[in-house]
């Protein structure tokens, strides 16, 4: 499975989170900064709904420079 996670971060830290989420998630397929209504978009892919779960509640969202995440699982 393949998620999209549409990140934002306080301010001037986006290319920190990034970073930060390309050391500590080893199923991170591809990871940038962007400009607009999200700060970075991270793409991650796992075996299951229950290993996206915890790639995105215990390491994601446990950055104090993340704000929200809205996450977007594909259908095939």
């Amino acid at each position: 499975m393949k998620a999209y996670i549409l990140i934002q971060v306080k301010p001037g830290t986006s290319e920190e989170v990034v970073k930060a989420i390309k050391g500590r998630v080893k199923k991170v397929l591809h990871a940038d900064s962007v400009y607009g209504r999200y700060d970075a978009i991270v793409v991650i892919e796992a075996p299951d709904l229950e290993k996206i779960n915890e790639i995105i509640y215990k390491v994601v969202e446990k950055d104090p420079n993340i704000v929200h995440t809205e996450t977007s699982i594909t259908l095939f």
